[in-house]
């Protein structure tokens, strides 16, 4: 009788986990569902701020092609997340494994798959298989993981990708590795670590460029295309806007 009832609670604590809504897109791994952030979980897609090479070698947007792909697989239809918890490295985001109205596989896999993003467990390891042999996605390119950038593992990152050059790649390295992130185009916010934030639970203080930080704001950490971007990744508006 026990058993039973432990039974019928996890099934009502699932379905209350479960959310369906209209989706934001605010980089390649994390959604914004009526207004609860939640990162992609199993998988790391490039922030919209990094750059790789194309196939030819020439510096490329890959963080904003990897948004742009989920933004336009998800077009105008709902998305459902089942919770799975809150992130590990920002408490205040949950995550979630998400499906697209009309998909079978998830937006997690689906990623992976495409070559938009790598996975973080075993489950998706296939389908990174599948996008490195086919070349899709960032593996028709030249690109290092979103992990090693954010480590700034330079000098041991593993180049991935069939366009990564062979032999000497230091070149290639210093693209890879940048000391400061270029604005993207159209993304003019920025994002700057700060001690004094994640004492209060953020990650660091986003600049608008009507804030009167903004120009005193030299060399940012990020650089986010929106607020919503912004916030979904544990950074709070400036005091001086």
């Amino acid at each position: 009788m026990i058993a039973r009832a432990l039974a019928v609670a996890l099934v009502v604590l699932a379905t209350a986990q479960s959310r369906a809504a209209e989706v934001i897109v605010t980089d390649g791994d994390t959604l914004v569902l009526n207004g609860t952030p939640i990162r992609l979980v199993g998988i790391d897609a490039p922030q919209t701020d990094q750059t790789c090479l194309d196939r030819a070698g020439v510096v490329w947007r890959c963080g904003i092609a990897a948004r742009d792909q989920l933004e336009k697989h998800i077009a105008k239809r709902q998305v459902r997340c089942d919770d799975a918890g809150a992130d590990a490295v920002y408490k205040k985001r949950s995550t979630g494994i998400c499906w697209v109205e009309g998909e079978t596989a998830n937006l997690n896999q689906w990623l992976v798959r495409e070559g938009w993003a790598l996975n973080l467990e075993s489950r998706f390891k296939s389908d990174r298989e599948y996008a490195r042999d086919n070349r899709k996605g960032l593996w028709s390119g030249c690109f290092v993981s979103p992990q090693t950038l954010r480590r700034w593992n330079q000098s041991v990152a593993k180049l991935l990708g069939a366009a990564c050059p062979e032999g000497n790649d230091w070149k290639a390295r210093n693209v890879l590795f940048p000391e400061r992130p270029t604005m993207p185009p159209g993304c003019a916010i920025k994002g700057k670590s700060a001690a004094r934030a994640m004492m209060f639970g953020s990650r660091g203080i986003y600049h608008l460029e009507a804030c009167r930080s903004y120009a005193r704001t030299k060399a940012p950490d990020r650089w986010f295309c929106s607020e919503d971007e912004a916030k979904a990744d544990g950074f709070r508006k400036s005091h001086t806007c």
